[in-house]
């Protein structure tokens, strides 16, 4: 079998998850207590006034024609309306998605960046207090829920020392000065030729994004440290050794490259799960992304912005899992041979 063989199998199989997803999704938001039209209109509102109002939603549809209804407006991208903010999911969607990308992906990047060469620190160092000092770390970011970690973060560096602000994406003072270009705020202030005002989002965006990334950090900080270990006792690294390469090199160019083979395809399924995980974050800090969009719609029964965030959702882990499958047969050629070779 090919490797793009493999590859479209994958991608098919992808298909098949959404369209699962899609049917436990709508029958979930269909058995969901409480009456959608009449929380739309209120207690006051007459018998009559919340009939019509399912008949428009579609409520009084058979459930086959409903999920028709429903697949279709999915494949068109027509997502109905939100019951909350009375303009169409998609709609919803678009603006406070960016919100949430933009947290988790510096989130991910902080779990890069601090998890990955602390990994490789405890690997170098087995056994050793720099070793036992990781795990601790590992175990304190693993065991504590994340948005306890983020309450702290607001009363040691927001209260006591003053040094972050705890709520909101920016400052309201430079809100009239960036232009929303693409709903990015990092991107949207360097557009708009704002240097204060990206200083200033980066401001507000650390302490989220680092109370996000503990948990993933722990993970990956872990992973990394088994994975630099089995590597390291491989012939071809003591090999590298002998050939009189530098520490550094035989670390960081051979040994990490062949190591970091699971490292990746976790972040990739990490960075999937922030996207629905991020909710508790985005209460704490007042985030206004997509995750605290769907929490809000669960809690009012807004069935539409429950399926639209959700299938987002789902589109995103597939996407990520079938981007991983691809950059591994990249970073590791021997995979690839093997999946062509197994055929």
């Amino acid at each position: 079998m090919k490797y793009w063989q493999y590859l479209t199998r994958r991608f098919a199989g992808g298909m098949v998850s959404l369209f699962g997803l899609s049917i436990i999704i709508f029958i979930v938001s269909r058995i969901l207590p409480g009456n959608p039209a009449r929380m739309a209109l209120g207690a006051m509102a007459s018998e009559e006034q919340v009939q019509e109002l399912a008949r428009e939603m579609g409520l009084t549809q058979p459930l086959w024609k409903q999920y028709l209804g429903y697949i279709q407006g999915l494949l068109t991208g027509n997502l109905g309306q939100s019951l909350e903010t009375k303009r169409a999911v998609t709609v919803d969607i678009i603006e406070y998605l960016p919100a949430t990308l933009e947290l988790i992906t510096v989130s991910i990047l902080f779990t890069i960046v601090i998890g990955i060469p602390l990994g490789v620190i405890a690997a170098q160092n087995k056994d050793g207090w720099v070793d036992h000092g990781t795990r601790l770390i590992a175990f304190f970011s693993v065991s504590v829920p994340g948005f306890f970690i983020g309450i702290l973060f607001q009363l040691i560096f927001g209260y006591l020392l003053n040094w972050f602000p705890i709520t909101g994406q920016m400052s309201s003072r430079f809100s009239g000065e960036v232009t929303q270009y693409t709903g990015f705020l990092l991107i949207d202030t360097l557009a708009s030729g704002q240097l204060l005002a990206h200083l200033n989002v980066w401001h507000h965006i650390l302490l989220p994004a680092l109370a996000l990334s503990m948990a993933g950090m722990g993970q990956i900080m872990r992973l990394t440290r088994s994975s630099m270990i089995d590597v390291e006792n491989q012939d071809y690294v003591e090999a590298e050794r002998g050939y009189g390469l530098p520490e550094w090199l035989v670390t960081y160019k051979y040994t990490l490259k062949n190591a970091f083979i699971p490292t990746l395809t976790v972040l990739g399924l990490l960075y999937a799960s922030l996207l629905g995980n991020a909710f508790l974050i985005e209460l704490v800090f007042s985030w206004p992304g997509l995750a605290r969009y769907g929490i809000t719609a669960v809690i009012n029964n807004d069935f539409n912005a429950v399926v639209g965030v959700t299938m987002t959702i789902g589109v995103a882990f597939v996407g990520i899992n079938f981007l991983i499958d691809m950059l591994i047969g990249r970073v590791d050629p021997r995979i690839r041979l093997q999946i062509e070779e197994a055929a």
